[in-house]
């Protein structure tokens, strides 16, 4: 699943989270509780807002959970490996999961060079 998001937008609400990643509000709720590092700003009115960081890690940990099959606990640990990579490459993380997305559809295509000739 790519993310793809408006590029003049920074911030969005937990409708629209869910609706870009395919993830229900609720489990966005529930994965707050779980992975302490997803947490969104909340409006005066209490409301939550996402930034473009959340979201690139929403998309990992739903790709670690639903993809990969990790447990929570399998997760929460690979998550913060990738913050601790993060923070040594000095990357955002939603460039993180660009790159990451890029290096994976570049290899699926040498993949498939290969298989043609085969």
């Amino acid at each position: 699943m790519n993310l793809e998001l408006p590029s003049t937008k920074r911030y969005f609400r937990i409708g629209e989270v869910s609706k870009i990643t395919g993830v229900k509000p609720h489990v966005l709720r529930y994965w707050e509780t779980e992975f302490r590092i997803v947490s969104p700003d909340k409006t005066r009115s209490n409301h939550r807002i996402y930034d473009r960081d959340d979201l690139a890690l929403i998309m990992e940990i739903r790709r670690l959970l639903y993809e990969e099959k990790y447990t929570i606990a399998g997760a929460k640990n690979r998550v913060r490996e990738i913050k601790r990579e993060k923070k040594q490459l000095d990357i955002p993380f939603s460039e993180q999961a660009d790159i990451m997305t890029s290096i994976k559809g570049e290899l699926e295509r040498i993949k498939e060079m290969l298989n043609v000739g085969a």
